[in-house]
């Protein structure tokens, strides 16, 4: 069994000390290092739980925070927990089968130290974070006569019910599973039920610091993740040992970050997907890396569409990867391998059947791919499958170790409870009517440095910018809400900030994970984040977000629901949702790690299923100097853009998503927002345009690793789809600009990619299955 010390070598990078400009007026030091004892629980475990849902039919009574335990879960690895667990998650209403999702009834479902003895699937109802002990994480051990598809199912098949789920695998939104060994070492070898994590989700999920131990028999049929379907997602931080498969894959897009595989048979199985990234994946003693189903052009045969992996490590592998057919010359599955680093390793990449595509050994590989390669201006690609233009790595963006820098999300597993404040306790109500502007203020001016702040579950309304200062460390549970509300957001003519990360200059540490922004409508002038905040000298990454979204739209309490906002766009003017949703200002630098920013497409609550037409202006626009390191980001449904940099440096992005608004070209980008030349808006392109998934201007060193940039509907319509046709163009760089781009997957879009708005690389020259891949792309 892996040693506990995994974890706590994890937690050595979860928090770096505060280094600030100013101090609460609490304190006159900085927090400093955790003071937790060495017996004492996870700080989650005591802290006060008084979190609230808001929109929750019985707030007063209904339980945000729910401890295993609680419910008869002994976690003495002899009885069965399984019961308990699940009454844990399934109390007081929450949403399950016949539900198609909710945001009224979150829930943080912890396990305190210990083994729970499984024998049927622990299911994650919606809006569930499953989270264990961080300083000892539990260990969920599978029963010898465990029966079910896995120890954990997060989206079950319906006994009986001809192949349906509890959820629609595109729309299971909001999961998290984190701090867990899953041992499946009980259930005999051959059995597949021997599985760690039926994993079927979509945007907002995660899966985080996870252990698994399985079967290193021969015949084993154990296997740690299996994903069929879905739309995600990120997961990362995560061990498996032994095993038939380590990651049994498919969905639609992912980004897989910082994962090691020990002695398994298959590293890692991709089934299909149109692109998944994988960033620090490490294999010691299997037999192969990874084993890609390949060869599938169209949507009723999709294989692996693209799979693009950077900063690899092999040894003692004799595959590091293999395709399922040949490519015989032309595009049949992209892939992109980026600094692997190969230690007795045979065969880099091969074909079943024995073909050995490119050597291995002991070496390192640069730059290589298998696809259609394009540069400049030139409409015509070359199938390549060799070495491709090797990107320029910006030195701001490298860890020591010349890898792309990345870390883990902070858990403060080795704080007090002391050295938390609760926003609650110091008069916040989050109660998704109070008016907490006045509150939350003072609470960052008495404790932001001095305190980690504890943000209760709830919503907080806030009706004019708060400044969370330089210094400061954040926590939410179950993705506490901050909404902006009020006549001061109302007004796209004079654009205000919600949330403010630092003032204009600032330079301090800023971790935030576990929250949610969004706006109560209409919010036409409503900035959600405007990040300012610079990390400290020395202190990598030292400004990040994780598992915290801007959702807009469609939920319990924005005013912006089927009710008001139908597709017919009969809401008008009261159905605008934001100005901008996160704005990465010229002197900040950022670290966001699965990073959803949704203007909804549909309401979650009520029906959860009827479409919407709200209007968020913008998504993601960054014009910082860097270091900038977007990793499983997604923007979605904005009216102009979903990703735009401008006058930017030094960014790593892999994997981005993006949709476009399903009413456009009904109206026009950029309607019904006008262009705001001081925030830099692009030009829409000729005809009936659409919004643009990515616009460059005038940026340096960007380097884009996986891109899944979509476009499924014209007017709600979706018969664009088997035309290709749904918008004109969908990327666009511009001559001055240095970046490079792998792996690029479109969906429907005549112009995959466009340089200084005119298109130049045609998607029907790179059909791989639904989607149509570039496998890379440079200025030259």
């Amino acid at each position: 069994m892996l040693s506990i010390s995994f974890f706590v070598l994890l937690s050595t990078l979860l928090s770096f000390g505060a280094s600030v400009a100013g101090l609460g007026s609490t304190c006159s030091t900085p927090l400093g290092a955790g003071t937790a004892g060495p017996n004492d629980p996870f700080w989650m475990q005591n802290i006060k739980h008084q979190g609230i849902a808001a929109f929750n039919p019985d707030p007063t009574n209904y339980k945000v925070f729910r401890n295993v335990k609680d419910f008869g879960a002994v976690g003495d690895g002899v009885h069965d927990d399984t019961a308990a667990i699940n009454a844990a998650i399934s109390s007081q209403n929450r949403c399950g089968l016949g539900c198609d999702s909710s945001t009224v009834s979150p829930a943080v479902v912890f396990f305190p130290q210990g083994t729970y003895l499984i024998t049927t699937p622990i299911i994650p109802f919606y809006y569930t974070q499953l989270i264990g002990d961080a300083r000892k994480p539990p260990t969920l051990l599978a029963a010898a006569n465990f029966a079910g598809m896995a120890v954990i199912d997060a989206d079950p098949y319906i006994p009986g019910g001809g192949g349906a789920q509890y959820w629609v695998n595109q729309n299971n939104f909001f999961r998290v599973v984190r701090n867990f060994v899953i041992d499946v070492t009980r259930v005999p070898a051959t059995n597949s039920q021997g599985t760690g994590i039926h994993w079927q989700v979509s945007q907002a999920t995660q899966l985080l610091n996870i252990v698994f131990q399985m079967s290193t028999a021969a015949n084993t049929a154990h296997q740690g993740i299996w994903m069929e379907n879905g739309s995600g997602g990120y997961m990362g931080d995560m061990v498996f040992n032994g095993g038939k498969f380590g990651i049994w894959g498919g969905n639609q897009q992912f980004t897989v970050k910082n994962i090691t595989i020990n002695n398994a048979q298959t590293g890692v199985y991709s089934l299909w997907n149109w692109g998944w990234t994988y960033q620090s994946v490490t294999f010691n003693n299997c037999q192969v890396g990874f084993d890609v189903a390949t060869g599938g052009l169209t949507q009723d045969s999709q294989t692996t569409g693209a799979l693009a992996i950077i900063d690899g490590t092999a040894t003692n592998t004799p595959i590091f990867l293999r395709t399922s057919t040949a490519s015989n010359g032309k595009l049949g599955g992209s892939l992109v391998l980026n600094n692997i680093k190969l230690n007795n390793v045979p065969v880099a990449v091969g074909v079943v059947g024995g073909a050995t595509v490119l050597a291995g050994g002991t070496t390192t590989i640069s730059s290589w791919g298998q696809g259609n390669v394009y540069k400049g201006t030139n409409s015509n690609g070359v199938f390549t499958q060799g070495s491709i233009p090797a990107p320029n790595k910006a030195s701001s963006l490298l860890n020591s170790a010349g890898q792309i820098f990345h870390r883990a999300q902070p858990q403060y597993e080795n704080y007090a409870v002391s050295q938390f404040v609760s926003v609650r306790d110091q008069g916040a109500k989050g109660d998704g009517k109070t008016d907490d502007t006045a509150a939350l203020k003072n609470i960052f001016a008495k404790f932001s440095g001095c305190k980690i702040i504890y943000f209760d579950a709830g919503t907080y309304i806030v009706t004019s910018t708060i400044t969370i200062p330089a210094g400061t460390q954040i926590v939410g549970e179950a993705w506490t809400v901050i909404a902006g509300k009020g006549s001061a957001f109302q007004d796209f003519n004079n654009p205000q900030v919600i949330v403010r990360l630092g003032d204009a200059g600032s330079q301090g540490i800023m971790e935030i994970s576990d929250m949610l922004f969004t706006t109560v409508g209409p919010a036409a002038g409503a900035i959600v984040l405007e990040w300012n905040v610079q990390e400290p000298s020395g202190q990598q990454g030292g400004t990040a977000m994780f598992s915290s979204h801007v959702r807009l739209a469609g939920a319990a309490g924005t005013n912006l629901e089927a009710a008001q906002c139908p597709t017919s766009g009969a809401g008008g003017n009261n159905c605008f949702a934001a100005f901008l949703a996160i704005h990465l200002t010229t002197s900040s630098s950022a670290y966001l790690e699965s990073t959803w920013v949704w203007n909804a497409d549909h309401d979650l609550d009520g029906d959860g299923k009827s479409q919407i037409s709200t209007y968020s202006g913008r998504g993601i626009l960054s014009e910082s100097q860097g270091p900038v390191w977007l990793i499983g980001t997604a923007a979605e449904h904005h009216v102009l853009y979903q990703y735009s940099l401008v006058n930017a440096k030094n960014h790593y992005m892999g994997l981005i998503q993006t949709e476009t608004p399903y009413f456009q070209p009904n109206p026009v980008s950029p309607a019904p927002f006008l262009i705001n030349s001081a925030f830099n808006d692009p030009t829409p392109y000729s005809g009936n345009p659409s919004a643009w998934a990515l616009w460059v201007k005038n940026s340096q060193n960007i380097l884009i690793f996986g891109a899944g940039l979509y476009s499924f509907f014209q007017d709600y319509a979706q018969t664009c789809l088997t035309s290709n046709n749904c918008q004109a163009q969908i990327a666009n760089i511009d001559s001055t600009s240095s970046v490079n781009i792998y792996s690029l997957s479109t969906v429907a879009t005549t112009n995959q990619l466009s340089v200084n708005s005119n298109g130049i690389i045609n998607q029907s020259k790179n059909v791989n299955g639904f989607a149509s891949t570039v496998t890379s792309w440079s200025p030259s």
